[in-house]
């Protein structure tokens, strides 16, 4: 965390995360410029300029591609959740090598006419009422102008200004971003030259990308299915039965539903057990899957602490979260399904000698 709007400092993960996204860029575009040429249709030659365009230009969409699979790949299993906690580095290198694409593009389109080569790009065609033949070059635009939204506002500085809401609805356009990157992709280069591996890239990936989000969110919806019929039992006192406390593992925590769109972190720390709203102050990230670091609670992707007993930021930071009241009856954690307001001091529970799971 910092006072700087700058939560975590850059450290070894955070470097070999970068380096792996950038090495894989590179060879994917190295590859791409050595081997599409050789595999094209010899018929119907394409100049150099237009093979490192469209070498960037795929790069940018599968890595776009990727980017919206992480979320629900690491909603599905939590092994993948390591890619999910830098995703934004992700977003910005995307831009760049988006732009680069559209640059070659640019240096291309009527490089040798008085026209300015954005007028020649957008004037050339305009027959929208078409499938073939539909100006896709608009829909790249739109696709290139949300990336670019989203990288220039990917820094904390954004982040605390907007609003963690406003800046999380904000960057949801990424999805809008990616409509218009399938609709560039299958009515400029699919339509001019649908190769097999282009097909695989374009409607393999955007397909990939909408069963992940259908599995994420049928898994979503039977945890709350689950959490319904668990309030059900004890609707009357409003305790939420958890598991027994040591089938939570120490200085770990363990998501519990509440409703379909509540969640709560109880966590263990050692002989002491307590609750806090999952949802990261910050960002909203996870609180249940990130550890205990220093005696806090600590989030998985930007790496904000929070005290056990009252949700705060140990000084001098200030945000906080809300924490929930918790019992231990019979062997079983029960928490309480209304949140104490952010900051709340609540007694942790102390387990005593002997207890199991």
């Amino acid at each position: 965390m910092s006072v700087r709007y700058i939560p975590v400092q850059w450290n070894r993960n955070k470097w070999l995360y970068d380096a792996v996204l950038l090495a894989a860029a590179v060879v994917y575009i190295a590859v791409f410029l050595y081997l599409a040429p050789q595999l094209a249709d010899h018929t119907r030659p394409v100049d150099a300029a237009i093979w490192r365009a469209r070498a960037f230009g795929t790069c940018a969409f599968l890595m776009l591609t990727v980017i919206l699979a992480i979320g629900p790949l690491a909603r599905l299993d939590a092994r993948f959740l390591p890619l999910l906690y830098n995703r934004r580095h992700f977003g910005v290198l995307t831009f760049f090598i988006a732009l680069g694409h559209a640059l070659f593009i640019l240096d291309w389109y009527f490089a040798f006419s008085r026209t300015p080569p954005l007028e020649a790009l957008l004037g050339s065609n305009t027959a929208f009422g078409h499938l073939v033949g539909f100006p896709f070059e608009v829909l790249g635009i739109a696709a290139l102008l949300v990336m670019a939204v989203m990288a220039f506002t990917s820094h904390d500085f954004w982040l605390s200004f907007l609003g963690p809401k406003l800046w999380k609805k904000l960057h949801l356009l990424v999805y809008i971003g990616y409509l218009g990157a399938v609709g560039h992709l299958a009515f400029g280069a699919w339509l001019d030259q649908g190769t097999a591996g282009l097909s695989l890239l374009l409607f393999g990936g955007a397909g990939a990308v909408a069963a992940l989000h259908i599995l994420s969110a049928l898994k979503e919806r039977r945890l709350a299915a689950s959490a319904a019929v668990g309030m059900g039992a004890s609707a009357e006192d409003h305790w939420i039965q958890v598991c027994p406390p040591l089938e939570i593992p120490d200085k770990r925590g363990r998501i519990v539903v509440l409703s379909p769109d509540e969640r709560v972190a109880v966590f263990r720390n050692g002989d002491t057990i307590a609750a806090v709203a999952n949802a990261c102050a910050h960002q909203n990230g996870p609180l249940g899957e990130g550890k205990i670091v220093g005696g806090c609670i600590t989030c998985p992707w930007h790496g904000f602490g929070y005290r056990m007993e009252d949700g705060k930021s140990p000084p001098p930071f200030t945000e906080m979260v809300p924490t929930y009241r918790l019992r231990l009856s019979d062997g079983m954690v029960y928490v309480h399904d209304q949140a104490n307001p952010p900051g709340t001091y609540q007694e942790p529970i102390k387990l005593q000698e002997g207890v199991n799971a």
